[in-house]
């Protein structure tokens, strides 16, 4: 009795120890741009992953644990886990080249404004509408200090045409604001790269498969390209889509 209540203390205080954590991260080729994807990911402790067609993994590990990566029958070296400085994002880059589908051009240097500074010039311009709120009864000081209503404000309670017209505008204004937002993150640029899809398929698939502004300003990168990249699964289903001419 005594020895299972000692071995039952002993699993206690051991299992914490042995408390698994996870390590995520991406896999790149040499180049570090291009994504590798059906790389196995293993782990000394016995559990396997395999990287997606954006090069991410997940994988569950113990701390005593050590990870490899396991390409074309070729092992990279052993990491240990607690050497890994940030498991949520262990990035690696393997010494092979992927053809990425584009070629890659000379350093090109573009100036241009950023979808922040865009926004905020717009509403800089359209200050008053942006910050225009229902008229309601408030208090002002004359010159002689006496404390009264605000004749301004009193009036314009009364301007109903003008009230409707102005809060109908700051809606359009935070629509119109709304919908570049999702332009600016559900781009061509960025679903040619992940579906390869060009010509009169892409132009489809940009309007049937446009996400709400719900979902595109509350999504992070890789929840973002995965819902790209579900969307033309299902795309092709519905469309049939030649395979894509190899770019120069």
């Amino acid at each position: 009795m005594r020895y299972l209540i000692s071995l039952f203390i002993s699993a206690c205080f051991l299992s914490p120890l042995q408390a698994q954590l996870t390590v995520s991260g991406t896999v790149f080729d040499i180049s570090k741009i291009n994504y590798v994807e059906h790389v196995r990911v293993i782990s000394t402790g016995g559990e396997l992953a395999v990287s997606d067609s954006l090069g991410h993994y997940a994988i569950a590990v113990n701390e005593n644990d050590s990870l490899y990566f396991f390409y074309n029958n070729k092992p990279t070296q052993k990491f240990p886990v607690n050497t890994i400085p940030n498991t949520r994002q262990f990035d690696i880059s393997l010494r092979i080249k992927v053809e990425g589908r584009y070629s890659m051009l000379k350093e090109v240097i573009v100036y241009s404004k950023s979808h922040k500074q865009d926004s905020l010039e717009n509403r800089d311009e359209y200050a008053d509408a942006f910050g225009y709120k229902k008229p309601g009864l408030s208090s002002s000081l004359s010159p002689g200090g006496v404390a009264g209503a605000d004749l301004d404000e009193l009036i314009n309670i009364f301007r109903f045409k003008r009230n409707k017209r102005l809060k109908s505008f700051q809606h359009r204004l935070e629509l119109q604001e709304q919908d570049k937002y999702v332009d600016y993150r559900f781009n061509k640029i960025t679903v040619k790269r992940i579906t390869g899809l060009t010509g009169s398929p892409l132009d489809s698939f940009m309007v049937w498969y446009r996400p709400s502004y719900d979902f595109t300003s509350n999504s992070g990168e890789l929840i973002f390209n995965q819902y790209v990249l579900n969307a033309f699964y299902q795309f092709k289903k519905l469309v049939n889509i030649s395979p894509a001419k190899k770019e120069d």
